[in-house]
């Protein structure tokens, strides 16, 4: 459904919105069979936390100054709501690993720690490389499909979880940045591909700077 939303196609999207639609009445069904609820309860349910969890919107609470603050309030409502014994109680373990380090520092900054600007992580970010770096020269670049070293796993993981760190202070979706520079890339590729095809060169015949050569080609026919 995701991607049918970002690529903008709506056929698709109704499709995806049905089936997801179809197993809301079927969950909703099993609920009922066993005397646990129905859709009502459902619709209920969401609407009465959307309630609780604005109450600047149908409590006359006072309008917070900003979005953030919103979201700052929203957080801590449902802190309580959960009665989470930690800033990281029940942390789902089963979600994605961007999604889940994302949450992981909303739930830090829930508890007033994060960095005050991007230009924080930003500049940890660049103390992660330079560890990162210092690792590979140490061990490095180990054999395709061979098992990594621990410490190379440690260092990545620090540089892709602190990147994580810089997209929530900049208000960027790391999964959707992710996937749309992703896409670039095969974009980008493709069109190598077929330019060197085209001027009656085998890709996998050129060596790493002829393929570059078609890549940066084509990264400026596509900007």
């Amino acid at each position: 459904m995701a991607d049918a939303a970002l690529q903008a196609d709506d056929a698709k999207l109704v499709d995806e919105l049905g089936d997801l639609l179809y197993q809301t009445f079927f969950l909703a069904l099993l609920l009922e069979e066993r005397s646990a609820g129905d859709l009502e309860t459902v619709a209920r349910a969401a609407h009465d936390k959307l309630v609780r969890r604005h109450p600047h919107v149908f409590a006359g609470a006072g309008t917070p100054d900003t979005a953030g603050a919103v979201k700052e309030r929203w957080e801590d409502l449902k802190a309580k709501e959960d009665g989470r014994a930690g800033a990281f109680h029940d942390l789902p373990e089963s979600l994605p690993a961007l999604l889940y380090a994302r949450k992981t520092l909303r739930r830090a900054a829930a508890a007033r720690f994060e960095y005050p600007d991007a230009l924080g992580p930003l500049g940890h970010l660049e103390d992660e490389l330079v560890e990162l770096r210092t690792e590979i020269e140490r061990r490095g670049t180990p054999p395709p499909e061979t098992e990594p070293e621990p410490a190379l796993v440690d260092e990545l993981g620090d540089v892709l979880f602190t990147a994580v760190a810089v997209a929530a202070k900049l208000n960027v979706d790391p999964e959707l940045a992710l996937r749309r520079t992703s896409q670039k890339f095969v974009e980008r590729v493709e069109r190598a591909m077929s330019l060197a095809s085209k001027r009656g060169e085998a890709w996998a015949a050129l060596d790493l700077d002829g393929q570059m050569r078609y890549y940066d080609e084509a990264k400026e026919m596509l900007r």
